[in-house]
């Protein structure tokens, strides 16, 4: 073999092994993304499990302690109902009812809700600003302030309290929250999973909660093209 020869053959196996190490160091790199894309999913799933088991053991307190107020997240007639009822037996000296419809009138409201007239005219409030739980949370807060209030129970859903106490939490300050989970559908012993509409319901608000969590740590702002970076986060300062 000439000397011609020695440096062709010694480049070709020079590159066909540099090829190799190329292809290794891909088959690694995707072996190891799809092992970190299997562990994320199996968290994920291990996750709702979690979530889904919590929420379905959620149970509405038969006596809960008094408060000095009451706040509720619109959302349902159940919700409202167990509101009232909380303010005509006295569990809080007033009431704030949050994310009202602009277009409903507080007579069409009390008479949805039936109850003591006298009472809903002199301790309810209604919210008409909150669009969603963190307007829940943002309005409820400033209610809370207004009033030097230190007590608060919060009437809502079950499937909804963590997500809502997770959002109030970062708000009301020092004030004392008291959940009153409000059951329609008893979910024990794994139920949601033979309930389509309930696994549906569940899968959607453990996003929106993973979402609540994520914005403790980005300054992620909801808008109604989705989740977008908070102004200041987007624009810092130069």
């Amino acid at each position: 073999m000439s000397g011609q020869d020695s440096i062709e053959a010694t480049g070709r196996q020079s590159a066909s092994a540099e090829g190799a190490g190329n292809w290794q160091r891909l088959r690694r790199a995707f072996g190891l993304g799809a092992s970190l894309l299997v562990g994320a999913g199996l968290v994920f799933a291990a996750g709702f499990g979690w979530f889904a088991s919590h929420v379905s053991h959620l149970a509405t307190p038969s006596d809960p302690q008094k408060a000095d107020a009451i706040i509720v997240l619109t959302g349902g007639q159940s919700r409202l109902d167990a509101a009232m009822e909380l303010l005509e037996t006295g569990k809080g000296d007033r009431l704030l009812i949050s994310g009202v419809h602009p277009s409903a009138t507080r007579r069409q409201l009390q008479h949805a809700l039936g109850g003591d007239k006298r009472l809903f005219a002199c301790c309810v409030d209604l919210d008409r600003t909150a669009l969603d739980t963190i307007g829940n949370a943002e309005e409820s807060a400033k209610w809370v302030h207004n009033h030097a209030y230190s007590s608060v129970i919060l009437v809502t859903n079950n499937y909804h309290m963590p997500r809502s106490l997770l959002e109030m939490g970062r708000l009301l300050g020092k004030a004392k929250l008291e959940p009153y989970p409000v059951v329609n559908t008893n979910l024990d012993n794994g139920g949601w999973l033979t309930k389509p509409e309930a696994l549906r319901v569940l899968f959607t608000e453990y996003n929106k909660y993973l979402l609540a969590l994520a914005r403790g740590v980005l300054p992620l702002k909801p808008t109604p093209d989705g989740i977008t970076l908070a102004e200041g986060a987007a624009n810092p300062a130069r």
